[in-house]
């Protein structure tokens, strides 16, 4: 696809800049083991990425009770809730970025949309100081004059409200502003807001084949939208 048209690209961080699920997994095992449960495989993290900490957390921690003798103790699975997440947070806010890698072509990809003269906005369901964070270590927070995360507005995606309020922030119009991504996720929320969307194939669809999601277009690499 040729961004000619657009005069703003938003583009998600996990699973379409950057494969982020070594930290999760990480951070997810660490906190289980401070709660007493035995560790996740990546299988079960995986399916579980993309609606924020908080979905994250909370359904691990189901999926752990469940598979544990606390199985029927849901006081016990509730009480935990807060806890669990506290301990998530900052588990990953202190291994950020040691088990994530930018997929190839991400920064071919970013220059080249900045070279068409987009302006680049980074939306993500993480929390925005881990998002920041992340595109710091990373090398790839020179691109963005805007980044926003899953606390920064008050839904996350897949709702309008966070593509339309980085449009606002960008001053471009949905119809001018493109959405990259590489779930479900990201094209209903885009959908929603009235921008097009393409998603990576690579990235995290909740363990669905991304192609299967409604979308404008469908790349293997980031490099190849301006191309």
């Amino acid at each position: 696809m040729v961004p000619t048209r657009f005069k703003a690209a938003i583009i998600d961080l996990d699973g379409t800049m950057v494969d982020t699920m070594g930290d999760f997994v990480v951070a997810i095992n660490l906190m289980l083991r401070d709660l007493g449960h035995a560790p996740v495989d990546r299988a079960v993290v995986a399916l579980r990425v993309g609606k924020g900490s908080e979905n994250l957390v909370n359904s691990v921690l189901y999926h752990a009770t469940s598979q544990s003798a606390r199985a029927q103790a849901a006081p016990d699975y509730v009480a935990d809730l807060d806890q669990a997440l506290a301990s998530y947070q900052r588990h990953y806010r202190a291994i950020n970025g040691q088990h994530a890698t930018v997929y190839p072509g991400v920064v071919d990809g970013l220059r080249r949309l900045q070279r068409s003269g987009l302006k680049l906005a980074c939306l993500t369901n993480k929390p925005v100081g881990f998002a920041r964070e992340l595109l710091r270590i990373k090398g790839l927070d020179g691109f963005f004059s805007e980044v926003f995360g899953g606390d920064s507005f008050a839904a996350k995606k897949p709702d309008a409200l966070p593509v339309l309020k980085t449009c606002e922030a960008l001053g471009t119009l949905p119809a001018k502003t493109l959405m990259v991504g590489d779930s479900s996720n990201d094209a209903q929320a885009a959908r929603a807001a009235g921008c097009r969307v393409v998603l990576v194939t690579y990235g995290y669809n909740h363990g669905r084949p991304v192609r299967e999601v409604d979308a404008d277009g469908y790349v293997d690499a980031l490099a190849t939208i301006a191309t």
